[in-house]
């Protein structure tokens, strides 16, 4: 698999909500300014949503939440990308209006994104 370009670049939101759904364990962390969750080998993420559209990222462990992200998918316009130490890759949620430019939330994931592993309902592994 392609580890994705070298330089920063920009997704549509919906395209990376449908992909990253798919890759919950390339996750190596996931946050806000306030709060960062970090995975580990026994724990796993969980992805659902609110009657209100509120989208979920849980981090689990067995059958016990850790902790969890809840994204307000109208205050997310478009996700930048940018490749990180390690082979890390950060995907950074971004705004339009008052909240452009600002990272409201962020995912690192083991590797860049790959329009050909849209996931289709299935889980990938790296």
């Amino acid at each position: 698999m392609s580890a994705g370009p070298s330089v920063a670049y920009t997704l549509p939101f919906t395209k990376f909500w449908n992909w990253v759904q798919a890759h919950p364990n390339c996750i190596v962390r996931a946050g806000t300014p306030e709060v960062v969750l970090f995975d580990d080998d026994d724990l796993h993420w969980h992805f659902g949503h609110e009657d209100d559209g509120t989208l979920l990222v849980q981090l689990i462990r067995g059958k016990k939440l850790l902790g969890e992200m809840a994204i307000a998918p109208g205050d997310v316009t478009y996700v930048q990308v940018e490749p990180g130490d390690a082979d890390e890759f950060r995907f950074e949620l971004l705004g339009e209006g008052e909240s452009s430019g600002v990272g409201g939330y962020h995912f690192v994931l083991s590797h860049g994104y790959d329009e050909e592993d849209s996931g289709e309902g299935r889980r990938f592994t790296h």
